[in-house]
């Protein structure tokens, strides 16, 4: 789908359909979907016309919480809902992901987790020269950011790339079917496709101020959470003022008062789930621990496989050989089968 489509392109039927075959991926076993999928095409024909006719309203959400390992608020909509979300994100992706800085990982293709910590450990090395120089990093945190997004700051982004009145309609349709406990006018929820581009497109606006006003060499972001690397702790200390003051003024967000931290390199930086220390990268402790509480936990269950490949996949990208091999024997020791550790 071209970025450069009007609202009449976009909610083609055909459209409609692609975001359906997107949306259902991994999905099929979820009681909701299999219910809408029993007439899909009535569903899917009657969000058409709802579109076609300008008449569609967003519906309102699920609320649970979660923990992974902290206790997040999510709140799903329906599968109707989550399918135009699916039909708007393939049009916004494209539109505002060119304009991206290089070193934002969080939701874009070919970046990631993984990317990022790799990308933050030959920053870590140029800064400091092969660490042969002292340095430090600056890892900043934003107060209750899904909460905090300001629908006013966001429309005013849309407004910026999209011309569409039609198409800007249904984004501010999307974005106002949901307030925070911040207030009126605030928030994202954790739970929609559209709030990872959303997130995207207005944590940007610090992106491209801290690379090209602030003129950072050394800083990547991965959702709300953002690192900074100097050869000094005076030079990063400097920085924060003119970030918290641009957050609050131009993004209406507040730097986590808690979360300001300095370290020196050979202290190693706790980012993404990962310590980097000079020379190489260990898992952290408080993720190493989780790990076998969780599978533990799964012992008998169907996933378990499926589970222990995720884990060993995260152990894979950090010096990690002696804790796969522990992690492997507790299994045993569990007495699961062979079969599960293949």
């Amino acid at each position: 789908m071209k970025a450069e489509i009007n609202y009449g392109d976009l909610i083609r039927i055909e459209n409609i359909f692609q975001a359906w075959n997107e949306f259902k991926v991994g999905k099929r076993k979820k009681k909701d979907v299999q219910v809408y999928e029993r007439n899909l095409e009535d569903n899917l024909f009657t969000l058409h016309e709802e579109l076609r006719k300008k008449i569609y309203k967003h519906g309102k959400y699920e609320e649970f919480y979660v923990h992974d390992p902290k206790r997040r608020h999510i709140h799903k909509a329906s599968v109707q809902d989550r399918v135009l979300h699916h039909l708007l994100y393939k049009y916004l992706y494209p539109l505002y992901d060119i304009n991206f800085i290089f070193d934002s990982y969080s939701c874009r293709l070919e970046k990631g987790t993984h990317k990022g910590i790799k990308r933050l450990e030959q920053f870590t090395r140029k800064v400091s020269k092969n660490y042969t120089k002292t340095s430090f990093a600056l890892k900043l945190d934003i107060k209750k950011f899904f909460a905090s997004v300001d629908h006013e700051v966001l429309s005013k982004l849309f407004y910026r790339n999209i011309k569409d009145k039609d198409i800007l309609g249904l984004l501010s349709e999307v974005l106002n079917s949901f307030n925070s406990e911040v207030g009126e006018g605030k928030g994202i929820p954790l739970g929609n496709l559209t709030s990872q581009v959303f997130a995207n497109i207005y944590m940007n606006e610090l992106d491209q101020f801290i690379k090209h006003k602030l003129r950072v060499k050394y800083y990547l972001r991965y959702a709300d959470d953002f690192v900074l690397l100097g050869s000094s702790k005076k030079e990063l200390e400097n920085r924060i003022l003119p970030i918290s003051k641009f957050l609050e003024e131009e993004l209406k967000l507040e730097l986590h008062p808690n979360k300001i931290i300095f370290r020196k390199l050979e202290w190693g930086i706790d980012f993404l789930g990962y310590v980097i220390l000079p020379h190489y990268i260990l898992p952290r402790t408080k993720t190493k621990k989780r790990v076998f509480e969780k599978l533990k936990i799964k012992i008998n269950d169907e996933n378990f496989n499926q589970s222990l490949q995720s884990y060993l996949g995260y152990f894979s990208h950090a010096k990690s050989f002696k804790l796969t091999q522990k992690l492997k024997n507790q299994i045993w020791m569990w007495g699961v089968k062979l079969t599960k550790l293949s």
